[in-house]
C-alpha cells in the first residue's frame, strides 16, 4: 500500500507539475499572441490614418496652390477651384478663403460678399459684431467664401477670425511659416457643433513675401483621428493639445466629447501622427484585458491537468498527444510557408527567363526592314514552340520533357517529314526551350518548296549519348536530305544567333552546320549534366514535394 501511494502520490506531483508548467506556457502564448494581434491592428491603424492626414494635408497645398485670383476681393474666389477640391473626394466639412484685409478694403470685401450672393455681408467679428474700419490699425483675415454652400453656412462669410483664439493662432501661425498649419480641436460650423480640425494654407502671390489669403479645409475628428470599430480590439483617444491629461474621443454616433486621461488606466500603445506642421499623439486602449485572458486561460488549462491527473495515465498521454500534435501543425505552417516561399521565387524566376526568351524572340523577329508577312510566321511559330514546351514542362511538374515529344506535330512544323531516332532521354526544362526552339527554327526553313529532284526534303533527328558517367556526352544531328543552299530557305538573323550561339551556350556545348552533296547538316554537341541537369531537377523535385512534419 506504502508502495502504491508513493506511486500515485509521485505520479499526481508529476501531474501538478506538467499542468502547472502548461498554463504558465499557455499564459505565456496567450498574452504574446494578444500584443502582437493588437499591435499589429494598431499600426494598420496609425498608418491609415496618417494616410488619411496626408491626403487632406495634399489637398490644402494643391488648392493653395492652384490658387490665382488677380484680386482677392473678387466674388465667388473659390470658384476655379470648385472642381479640384471636389475632385480629391475628401470629407471635408467646408472649404474656406480668408483674404487678409487692409482696413481700407473692408468696403469693397463687402460689397464682393454681396455679389456672392451671401445673406449677410457686412463685414463683423467672430461674435457678429460689426467691425468699425476707423477702428483698425492693422489688416484683419476675413472669410470671404465658402464650400459647400448651404443654408448653415451661407450666413458665414464676413466674419474675422482675429477674435477667434484658435483661428487667429492658426492664421498667424500660417503667415509666420509660410505652410499650411493645422489649428487645435475647435467646433465646427457653430457653437456647438461635431469637433474637428481646420487646416489652413496660405495663398502668396508671385513676388510677394506676405499671404494675401488662405484656403482652409475643415474636417471633423471622429471620421479624420478617431474612428472606431465595433470590431476592432482597441478604442482610440487623441491627445487634447488644450487641456493638460486631455484626451479626445468619439462614441458609436461619431460624436467627439473630452475626458481627462489620468482618470482611468494608461493607454495600451500611443501613436503619432504628422498633420498641419504639427504632431498629434493618438492613445490605443485595448478593449480587452489581455492579462486577465491570459490567467483565465492558464487557471482553466490547470484546472483541467488537476482533473486529468486523477485519472492517472491519461493525463500523460493527452498532454503527449495534444503537444505533438501543435508542434507537428505549427512545423507544417513553417514549412509550408518556406515552401511557398521557395515556390514563388522559383516561379519568378522561370517566368522572367520565358519572358526575356519572347522579347529576345519579338525583338529579333520583328527587326526593322524584315517582311512582315514572314515575320509573323515565324514569330507565331517561335511563340507556338515555347507555349508547347512550357505546356509539357508544366504536365511533367517541370522535372523535365522527354526529347520526343518535342518534335510532335503541334510544336514544329512538317513533323511528318521527320524521322526521329535515338534514346527517350529527359532533358531539363532550361535545356528544353533552347531545343524546342532550335528545333523549331530548323524545321521551319527546310519548307522553301521542293528541292531540285522535285521531292520535298527528307530530314533525320538523331542524337546519342557516348561516354560513361560522369563524362557523357550529348551528340545531335540535324539533316535534311535532297536540299542545297540554294532550295533551303535562308536562316533568319535570329535563327544564325539561335543555332551558332544561343542554343550551344545554354547547354555549355558546340555547334556547327554546313552543307554537304545533297544534305543540309546541323550538329550539336554538349555535356550530358548540362542537358539533364539533376541539380535543377531536384530543386523543383523538393519543391514539389508534399510538407511533411519533422518525426
Amino acid at each position: 500500500m506504502v508502495r502504491l501511494g508513493f506511486i500515485i502520490g509521485f505520479i499526481a506531483l508529476l501531474g501538478v507539475l506538467l499542468s502547472g508548467l502548461a498554463a504558465y506556457r499557455v499564459h505565456d502564448q496567450e498574452l504574446a499572441l494578444d500584443r502582437i494581434a493588437l499591435a499589429r491592428a494598431i499600426d494598420v491603424h496609425a498608418s491609415l490614418v496618417q494616410d488619411r492626414l496626408t491626403e487632406r494635408e495634399l489637398l490644402a497645398r494643391v488648392a493653395s496652390g492652384l490658387f490665382r485670383a488677380p484680386s482677392v476681393l473678387k466674388p465667388n474666389m473659390l470658384e476655379p477651384l470648385r472642381s479640384a477640391i471636389y475632385a480629391f473626394k475628401t470629407d471635408f466639412v467646408v472649404a474656406g478663403w480668408v483674404a487678409r484685409l487692409q482696413p481700407n478694403e473692408l468696403a469693397a470685401a463687402q460689397s464682393a460678399i454681396s455679389a456672392a450672393g451671401f445673406p449677410r455681408p457686412q463685414i463683423r467679428d467672430y461674435s457678429d459684431k460689426p467691425i468699425d474700419p476707423a477702428s483698425l490699425t492693422q489688416p484683419i483675415d476675413v472669410l470671404l467664401d465658402l464650400e459647400p454652400r448651404s443654408d448653415e453656412t451661407k450666413a458665414l462669410p464676413g466674419r474675422s477670425y482675429d477674435q477667434d483664439p484658435v483661428r487667429s493662432a492658426m492664421l498667424a501661425r500660417a503667415r509666420i511659416e509660410k505652410r499650411s498649419v493645422a489649428s487645435d480641436p475647435v467646433p465646427l460650423l457653430r457653437g456647438n457643433g461635431p469637433i474637428g480640425v481646420i487646416v489652413a494654407a496660405p495663398v502668396i502671390p508671385e513676388g510677394a513675401t506676405e499671404p494675401a489669403g488662405f484656403v482652409t479645409f475643415s474636417y471633423e475628428l471622429a471620421s479624420l483621428m478617431l474612428t472606431n470599430d465595433d470590431m476592432s480590439l482597441f478604442s482610440v483617444a487623441l491627445k487634447d493639445p488644450r487641456k493638460e491629461g486631455g484626451e479626445l474621443v468619439a462614441n458609436d454616433q461619431g460624436i467627439v466629447s473630452t475626458r481627462m486621461g489620468a482618470d482611468g488606466p494608461p493607454p495600451s500603445a500611443t501613436r503619432t501622427v504628422s498633420f498641419g506642421g504639427r504632431d498629434w499623439q493618438l492613445g490605443y486602449y485595448a478593449k480587452t484585458n489581455s492579462l486577465r485572458r491570459a490567467e483565465q486561460t492558464a487557471i482553466i488549462v490547470a484546472a483541467i491537468g488537476f482533473a486529468i491527473t486523477a485519472m492517472v495515465c491519461g493525463l500523460f498521454g493527452y498532454v503527449a498527444y495534444n503537444n505533438l500534435r501543435l508542434s507537428r501543425e505549427i512545423q507544417v505552417r513553417i514549412g509550408f510557408e518556406r515552401r511557398l516561399t521557395a515556390v514563388i521565387d522559383e516561379l519568378n524566376h522561370r517566368v522572367k527567363n520565358i519572358l526575356a526568351v519572347i522579347q529576345s524572340i519579338v525583338t529579333r523577329t520583328l527587326r526593322h526592314g524584315s517582311d512582315i508577312d514572314v515575320a509573323r510566321e515565324l514569330l507565331i511559330g517561335r511563340i507556338h514552340a515555347m507555349s508547347n514546351v512550357v505546356s509539357l514542362l508544366s504536365e511533367s511538374q517541370w522535372q523535365g520533357v522527354k526529347l520526343k515529344g518535342l518534335f510532335e506535330a503541334r510544336a514544329i512544323p512538317h513533323a511528318d517529314r521527320i524521322a526521329v531516332t535515338g534514346p527517350d532521354i529527359a532533358v531539363s526544362a532550361r535545356a528544353a526551350q533552347s531545343l524546342s526552339l532550335l528545333f523549331f527554327e530548323l524545321a521551319s526553313h527546310s519548307d522553301e518548296g521542293l528541292s531540285l529532284v522535285g521531292k520535298h526534303p527528307h530530314i533525320t533527328a538523331a542524337w546519342t549519348v557516348t561516354g560513361e558517367e560522369p563524362d557523357e556526352v550529348f551528340h545531335f544531328r540535324w539533316e535534311e536530305f535532297n536540299t542545297s543552299e540554294a532550295t533551303r530557305r535562308p536562316d533568319s538573323d535570329f535563327g544564325l544567333i539561335l543555332l551558332d550561339r544561343v542554343a550551344p551556350e545554354a547547354l555549355g556545348g558546340t555547334a556547327k552546320r554546313y552543307f554537304t552533296d545533297v544534305s543540309y547538316v546541323y550538329e550539336l554537341t554538349a555535356p550530358m549534366q548540362t542537358v539533364v541537369d539533376m541539380t535543377e531537377r531536384d530543386r523543383t523535385d523538393k519543391i514539389s514535394a508534399p510538407v511533411r512534419p519533422v518525426r
